[in-house]
């Protein structure tokens, strides 16, 4: 029997699992996997061999479960690989814990596929990567929106809901002290982005499913019999209504895509030169300003650098 992680008893998932297979099913292993810093991401097998994921956060209400499950549906709905939603709950007082219960995916994440590789065989995946973000992105709305269980606020255009998206998390960094602190003139600058976004971001596309967290980590390959590799899955999607550029530039900025990918997305959607020239620096400046947020000074050089490229533009 495994170690349970902290304040998860065993009782409590032997109960999930009996709610998700049957009373019949019994809980034969419990194995941690990567997760976020809230909650607890494990593997859990049946006697029966049947397995399943669940994220759970112990004595919390958590009611991001529920907004990941609606987007997890909606990806699958869209033609997307992503895991089936078993269950899901929202803590309560009688019942401390809340969670998202779903299918486990064999595979491998994308950098360790690519070890895998021949690079002509990555380029396959590449290029079936994205058939699967064109896929998604077909989907449209009238509105820009996050997705989440709730009604969301919407924009009639993009820059507002970019803004409401970033304005948080630009103000936290304006605020970093040292050693963390941007310099002066770097905070000038950003601001002065931060201020003519209307102007900056201004396209012609129409709001766009996107996954909003395609990176290496977030995507799960497979090998199939014949020795081809594909997409198992997108994992821990932060759906939104967007401009799909951002997605993109995120891809990049990350190395999640190669140019491979770049030239099989464009044969459906050609990106126009102001992608390259001005969203796209724009787009990883702010990205950039979130992981100096969240992870600190190893994201202080990189910061720098893209208040760097995107100064000509103000």
């Amino acid at each position: 029997m495994a170690a349970m992680p902290v304040d998860i008893s065993w009782q409590v998932l032997r109960q999930i699992v009996h709610e998700w297979a049957g009373a019949s099913a019994e809980l034969a292993e419990v194995k941690p996997l990567e997760g976020g810093s809230v909650s607890n991401t494990l593997s859990l097998t049946t006697s029966n061999g049947d397995r399943a994921v669940i994220k759970i956060t112990p004595y919390r209400i958590d009611r991001a479960y529920a907004d990941e499950a609606m987007q997890l549906n909606l990806l699958r709905e869209a033609g997307v690989p992503a895991p089936q939603v078993y269950r899901w709950e929202i803590g309560a007082l009688d019942q401390p814990f809340s969670y998202l219960l779903m299918e486990f995916v064999d595979g491998v994440d994308l950098p360790a596929a690519r070890q895998c590789c021949e690079p002509e065989a990555f380029d396959q995946v590449q290029a079936e990567l994205a058939e699967i973000v064109l896929r998604m992105h077909s989907n449209s709305s009238t509105h820009y929106h996050r997705l989440t269980h709730e009604e969301p606020k919407r924009y009639e255009a993009w820059a507002p809901c970019y803004r409401d998206i970033y304005d948080g998390i630009w103000h936290e960094v304006e605020k970093l002290p040292a050693p963390l602190a941007l310099p002066p003139k770097c905070r000038k600058i950003v601001g002065k982005v931060h201020e003519r976004l209307e102007k900056l971001l201004v396209h012609g596309d129409k709001p766009r499913l996107v996954h909003w967290d395609i990176w290496g980590n977030n995507l799960l390959l497979r090998q199939a019999d014949d020795g081809r590799w594909h997409v198992a899955a997108l994992l821990d999607p932060a759906c939104k209504y967007a401009h799909c550029e951002a997605e993109l530039a995120y891809m990049e900025l990350f190395h999640t895509v190669t140019p491979a990918f770049m030239r099989a997305y464009q044969q459906s959607q050609r990106l126009p030169p102001e992608y390259h020239q001005v969203r796209k620096p724009i787009y990883q400046l702010y990205e950039m300003l979130n992981h100096l947020r969240v992870f600190g000074h190893e994201y202080l050089k990189p910061t720098l650098a893209a208040i760097e490229r995107v100064t000509p533009l103000v």
